[in-house]
């Protein structure tokens, strides 16, 4: 073992002819590597640092600077307007610097704060550029001069320069302003008439305008005064209380997932298929670090936020009793593996380069024949991250503070990632696919809630028959964030590294590769004992939960185009459309708060915003969806508007969430918003788009497409819809409720989707419909060896 080694690098015995010193050149020479390896990764992040720093310039334009200036004295004419003769007179006085060096060296100091300057407003006009947003609300052709100016000019080009790194654009991102209180109280309350009737309409107008007059607008100049220091207003109190003090579990709850390609296997040998996720995440860490991975740029011009990246590698959710904290390392040169109860340290480097794929499958491979048994309490060990929050930290806190426990602690903590080699076979698969669909949701979800550590920043499965997934926790990022890295993962498997004619990975082994080492625990039984009652708030979690997850394969957002319609706006409608069936079903006709993830990553350190799809438009075209097409469109109008209120910084939620922080703060109570956040979200939906297309050939191989992910719901009498837009003709769905709630079923709203999406279709576009056309059936798994 690697470790080993190292211990024994360097030894020394008294004898009684003194001192017998004795080195192990093999461990000394892996310590030189890694070492050297380390030092690599600091120079290129100060390296990035400085490129990233003087961005949109570059380094090199320093001297192109100093040289311009420079050239210009020499013509006996002075640029600086007198300022290089000022900076000569407060040199110091030095007797070896001739009066031409001085002259020399005040031109190069004048040269460095001109360049300084420039960047500066080279980065005050970008981020002027980058806080006009009109042009997300004008329709196509309908384009104000402003925007023409704004587009056509391509500004925001000619300001960001070279290509940019990752983080290039950070310190040019607008900060996301907080919108004026009077704004997002009028939202609001139009985002709930719909939901509520007359009487108790007007009572919770009254509420808000009592709130507006005033404990308001004191709330609203400290956010204002927030704004002014902080890069973002919302986001460390929407990771901190919305996520890190949640004291339930985080398995369902919080964590989402992400599935394997839908009727493609590459390799049906599990090891082989965890050689190349693991090696191409890897890759992907490699890219990270070197900022090489490209900025994503919304309409090809306009940057998003990049900071969630930064914590993806080498990141652990660290439980405590109050609230838990994000703990992140800069580097790790292993992987923690969890096999049959068993817990294993896989080192991914030797002698200072990435293990192969191939290489990755032996150790892989050996792990799966390590005969060897769990150790007592060690098999369960993961319901501790799966359970309630407080008695992990407290369990956590007494047995694995000191000793051999730590050390195995901190070696899954501290790892790259966490993976999971499941003896299960999961995918699209036997004579009922899509009930085999459904428990492949589940087990990705939540496994058998000890087989995975939820706490990990992302968790990848391999099952036994070489299907793959990935359990990721939301504190630290967002879905899209996780699906940038699962997209590259994929792509990479199949087309890249590809396996050979056995299914094996392809390259060669190093047969002197040092064993995975196996973690030891010493778990008392009182630790046993909470490990179990952890493992029964899980599994109850776990059972109560209804997944069902389907193709919808008559249409996609091609033909919803064509109807002159935004795809998003059409499947948020379908799924109103649905749920309000739903509980006409049940004798109860009612529409319910809608949440939709927006991103607001076009400002700095931005997440998200809630879309709040149920609206008035939205309600009036259900009530009257057999009579009015132009209701229709309207509808979709609106939710088009709201969901680019919500990007641009205008949206309702995090405003109101904000300003219940700080009367908290205040120690003072607000009737209004104290009802406002505690209003349960029955329909919690979210697009994953698609966003690394070029890393797919969608025309030529159709089969090679990821189902999407999903979660849990988020309250218990409601649905959890996850839903992703694939190529022209297939959208990916994913429902969730609990089996506990009598009104709620996964598979009931499901085909009231299909329904929704044929009805709309055929009433916005009836000569594209095909209502009475069957779903094409999928095309069966195949193996590519």
């Amino acid at each position: 073992m690697a470790e080993a080694h190292q211990a024994v690098a360097f030894q020394f015995t008294v004898t009684p002819e003194g001192i017998d010193l004795q080195l192990s050149h093999q461990a000394l020479t892996e310590i030189y590597l890694s070492g050297l390896r380390s030092w690599k990764k600091r120079l290129i992040r100060l390296k990035n640092s400085v490129i990233t720093g003087v961005y949109p310039a570059s380094p090199s334009s320093w001297l192109f600077v100093v040289i311009a200036i420079l050239a210009t004295m020499y013509t006996r004419s002075d640029p600086s307007m007198g300022l290089i003769a000022k900076i000569q007179e407060h040199l110091p006085v030095s007797q070896s610097m001739s009066a031409q060096c001085q002259t020399v060296v005040s031109a190069v100091l004048f040269s460095t704060m001109l360049w300084l300057s420039l960047i500066f407003t080279m980065r005050l006009c970008l981020k002027q550029l980058l806080s006009y947003h009109r042009w997300m609300f004008e329709q196509h052709g309908k384009m104000s001069n402003t925007t023409k100016v704004w587009m056509v000019s391509a500004l925001v080009r000619i300001f960001s320069g070279r290509q940019p790194l990752l983080y290039s654009y950070q310190g040019s991102l607008p900060n996301l302003p907080v919108p004026a209180i009077k704004d997002t109280l009028k939202r609001y309350l139009e985002s709930v008439r719909p939901l509520m009737d007359s009487t108790e309409f007007e009572r919770m107008t009254k509420l808000a305008s009592e709130f507006e007059s005033s404990l308001g607008h004191r709330l609203q100049w400290y956010l204002k005064l927030k704004a002014l220091w902080a890069a973002n207003y919302v986001s460390d109190w929407w990771e901190e209380y919305i996520y890190l003090r949640g004291r339930s579990p985080i398995m369902v709850n919080s964590n989402y997932y992400g599935m394997d390609f839908l009727y493609v296997t590459p390799t049906p040998i599990q090891a082989a298929r965890a050689g190349n996720t693991i090696h191409a995440f890897l890759l992907y860490r490699r890219k990270l670090n070197r900022e090489e991975i490209k900025p994503w740029l919304l309409r090809s011009s306009v940057p998003c936020c990049s900071y969630q990246f930064e914590r993806m590698f080498q990141t652990c959710r660290i439980p405590g009793t109050l609230t838990d904290t994000v703990q992140h390392w800069q580097d790790s040169d292993y992987i923690a593996v969890y096999h049959r109860g068993r817990y294993f340290r896989l080192w991914v480097y030797q002698a200072g380069r990435l293990l192969s794929p191939r290489e990755i499958e032996y150790q892989i491979q050996r792990i799966l024949d390590d005969p060897s048994s769990p150790s007592p309490g060690e098999e369960k060990l993961g319901a501790l991250t799966a359970g309630d929050r407080v008695p992990w930290a407290k369990v956590r806190k007494e047995y694995f503070s000191t000793g051999v426990n730590k050390r195995s602690l901190d070696c899954i903590e501290k790892a790259a990632f966490f993976v999971t080699l499941d003896d299960d076979e999961q995918g699209m698969m036997g004579e009922d696919p899509a009930a085999s669909l459904d428990r492949y949701a589940k087990s990705l979800l939540h496994g058998k809630c000890y087989d995975r550590w939820f706490d990990k920043s992302f968790s990848v499965v391999i099952y036994k028959n070489g299907k793959n997934g990935l359990n990721a926790e939301h504190s630290w990022a967002d879905a899209p964030v996780v699906a940038h890295l699962w997209e590259y993962a994929l792509a990479t498997d199949s087309f890249q590294l590809g396996y050979n004619e056995e299914g094996h990975c392809k390259g060669e082994v190093d047969s002197s590769l040092p064993r995975p080492q196996k973690l030891n625990w010493e778990i008392p039984s009182e630790c046993q004992e909470q490990v179990a009652q952890s493992l029964a708030v899980a599994q109850a979690l776990a059972d109560d939960l209804d997944f069902h997850v389907f193709s919808f394969r008559v249409f996609g957002k091609g033909k919803i185009k064509k109807c002159r319609m935004s795809p998003d706006a059409f499947i948020q409608l379908a799924l109103q459309l649905a749920y309000y069936r739903v509980t006409v079903a049940h004798d109860r006709e009612m529409f319910c708060l809608t949440y939709e993830a927006s991103m607001t990553r076009l400002f700095r350190e931005g997440r998200t915003e809630t879309v709040r799809s149920c609206s008035n438009e939205s309600c009036a075209f259900i009530r009257a969806a057999d009579v009015c097409r132009r209701l229709f469109r309207s509808a979709s109008e609106k939710h088009q508007h709201l969901y680019r209120m919500a990007m641009t910084g205008a949206g309702i939620d995090r405003h109101l969430f904000c300003l219940y922080v700080v009367s908290k703060y205040l120690g003072v109570e607000s009737p209004f918003l104290k009802e406002v956040l505690s209003e349960p979200w029955r329909l919690s939906t979210s697009q994953t788009p698609i966003q690394q297309v070029e890393l797919f050939d969608l025309v030529n191989h159709p089969e090679y497409i990821s189902c999407g992910g999903g979660f849990g719901p988020v309250a218990d009498d409601g649905y959890g819809v996850s839903y992703s837009i694939v190529g022209e003709n297939m959208i990916n769905f994913h429902i969730s409720c609990k089996h506990s709630c009598p009104d709620t079923g996964a598979h009931k709203f499901g085909a009231q989707i299909k329904k929704a999406l044929l009805d709309l279709l055929h009433l916005l576009c009836p000569d594209q419909s095909e209502s009475k056309k069957t779903e094409a059936s999928p095309p069966e798994d195949k193996k590519d060896q």
